[in-house]
């Protein structure tokens, strides 16, 4: 794990350490070009050289930087340091939805029903844009003091046919977001999943 001294690309001055997991770490950085905060996730070192999980790693960069909704967490840049990819997002002040359900026992139905309208505004916005997220989670959905929120990770992220039926067919993005959609593969969280998801069906943005 880096440490809070780290520089990322000779510019990222990271600052903190926002969150930890089995796959990599999100860091609070200072971009020193541009002088403000970023967000930057890396991929921990022992899985940049899996090709897989890289691929994965890039498509999620590709999915959410074709993305531009006020309720969606912007990409600025997608980098590399010592052969590990890293994504630079925007950063985003606030925890995510399961701290903050867990610290608010129940949660208000109206907050909840505001929450739920920003998300479901992201989501439109994606499907319109022939991307299906296939990992809607309170760990994904992120959410400021003042209740603004957005949603994050797209490393699940896939084409819709449609979309895909349009570009070449060669393009790697497009080429892993049709393999990850043959029947019988399951990705995903379970407890979050549509049956069709669970079963290794097609989905779409109906489930």
């Amino acid at each position: 794990c880096w440490m809070s001294d780290q520089v990322f690309s000779g510019k990222y001055i990271v600052q903190e350490v926002l969150a930890k997991g089995g796959m990599g770490v999100i860091y609070k950085a200072l971009d020193q070009t541009l002088n403000r905060v970023v967000a930057i996730k890396a991929v921990h070192e022992h899985l940049s050289g899996d090709p897989s999980f890289t691929a994965r790693f890039l498509r999620e960069a590709r999915a959410m930087a074709r993305l531009d909704h006020h309720n969606i967490v912007t990409i600025h840049a997608v980098e590399e340091e010592h052969g590990t990819p890293y994504i630079v997002m925007e950063y985003f002040p606030g925890g995510n939805l399961r701290s903050f359900m867990q610290a608010r026992k129940p949660v208000p139905i109206r907050t909840s029903l505001d929450i739920a309208r920003q998300v479901a505004e992201a989501l439109a916005y994606a499907h319109d844009q022939g991307i299906v997220h296939r990992d809607i989670k309170p760990e994904n959905i992120m959410r400021r003091p003042d209740g603004y929120v957005k949603l994050l990770d797209f490393g699940l992220a896939k084409l819709t046919q449609v979309e895909a039926d349009t570009k070449d067919l060669n393009d790697e993005a497009v080429t892993q977001s049709l393999l990850l959609t043959q029947p019988g593969l399951v990705m995903g969280t379970i407890a979050y999943m549509s049956p069709e998801q669970a079963r290794g069906q097609r989905v779409d943005q109906r489930t």
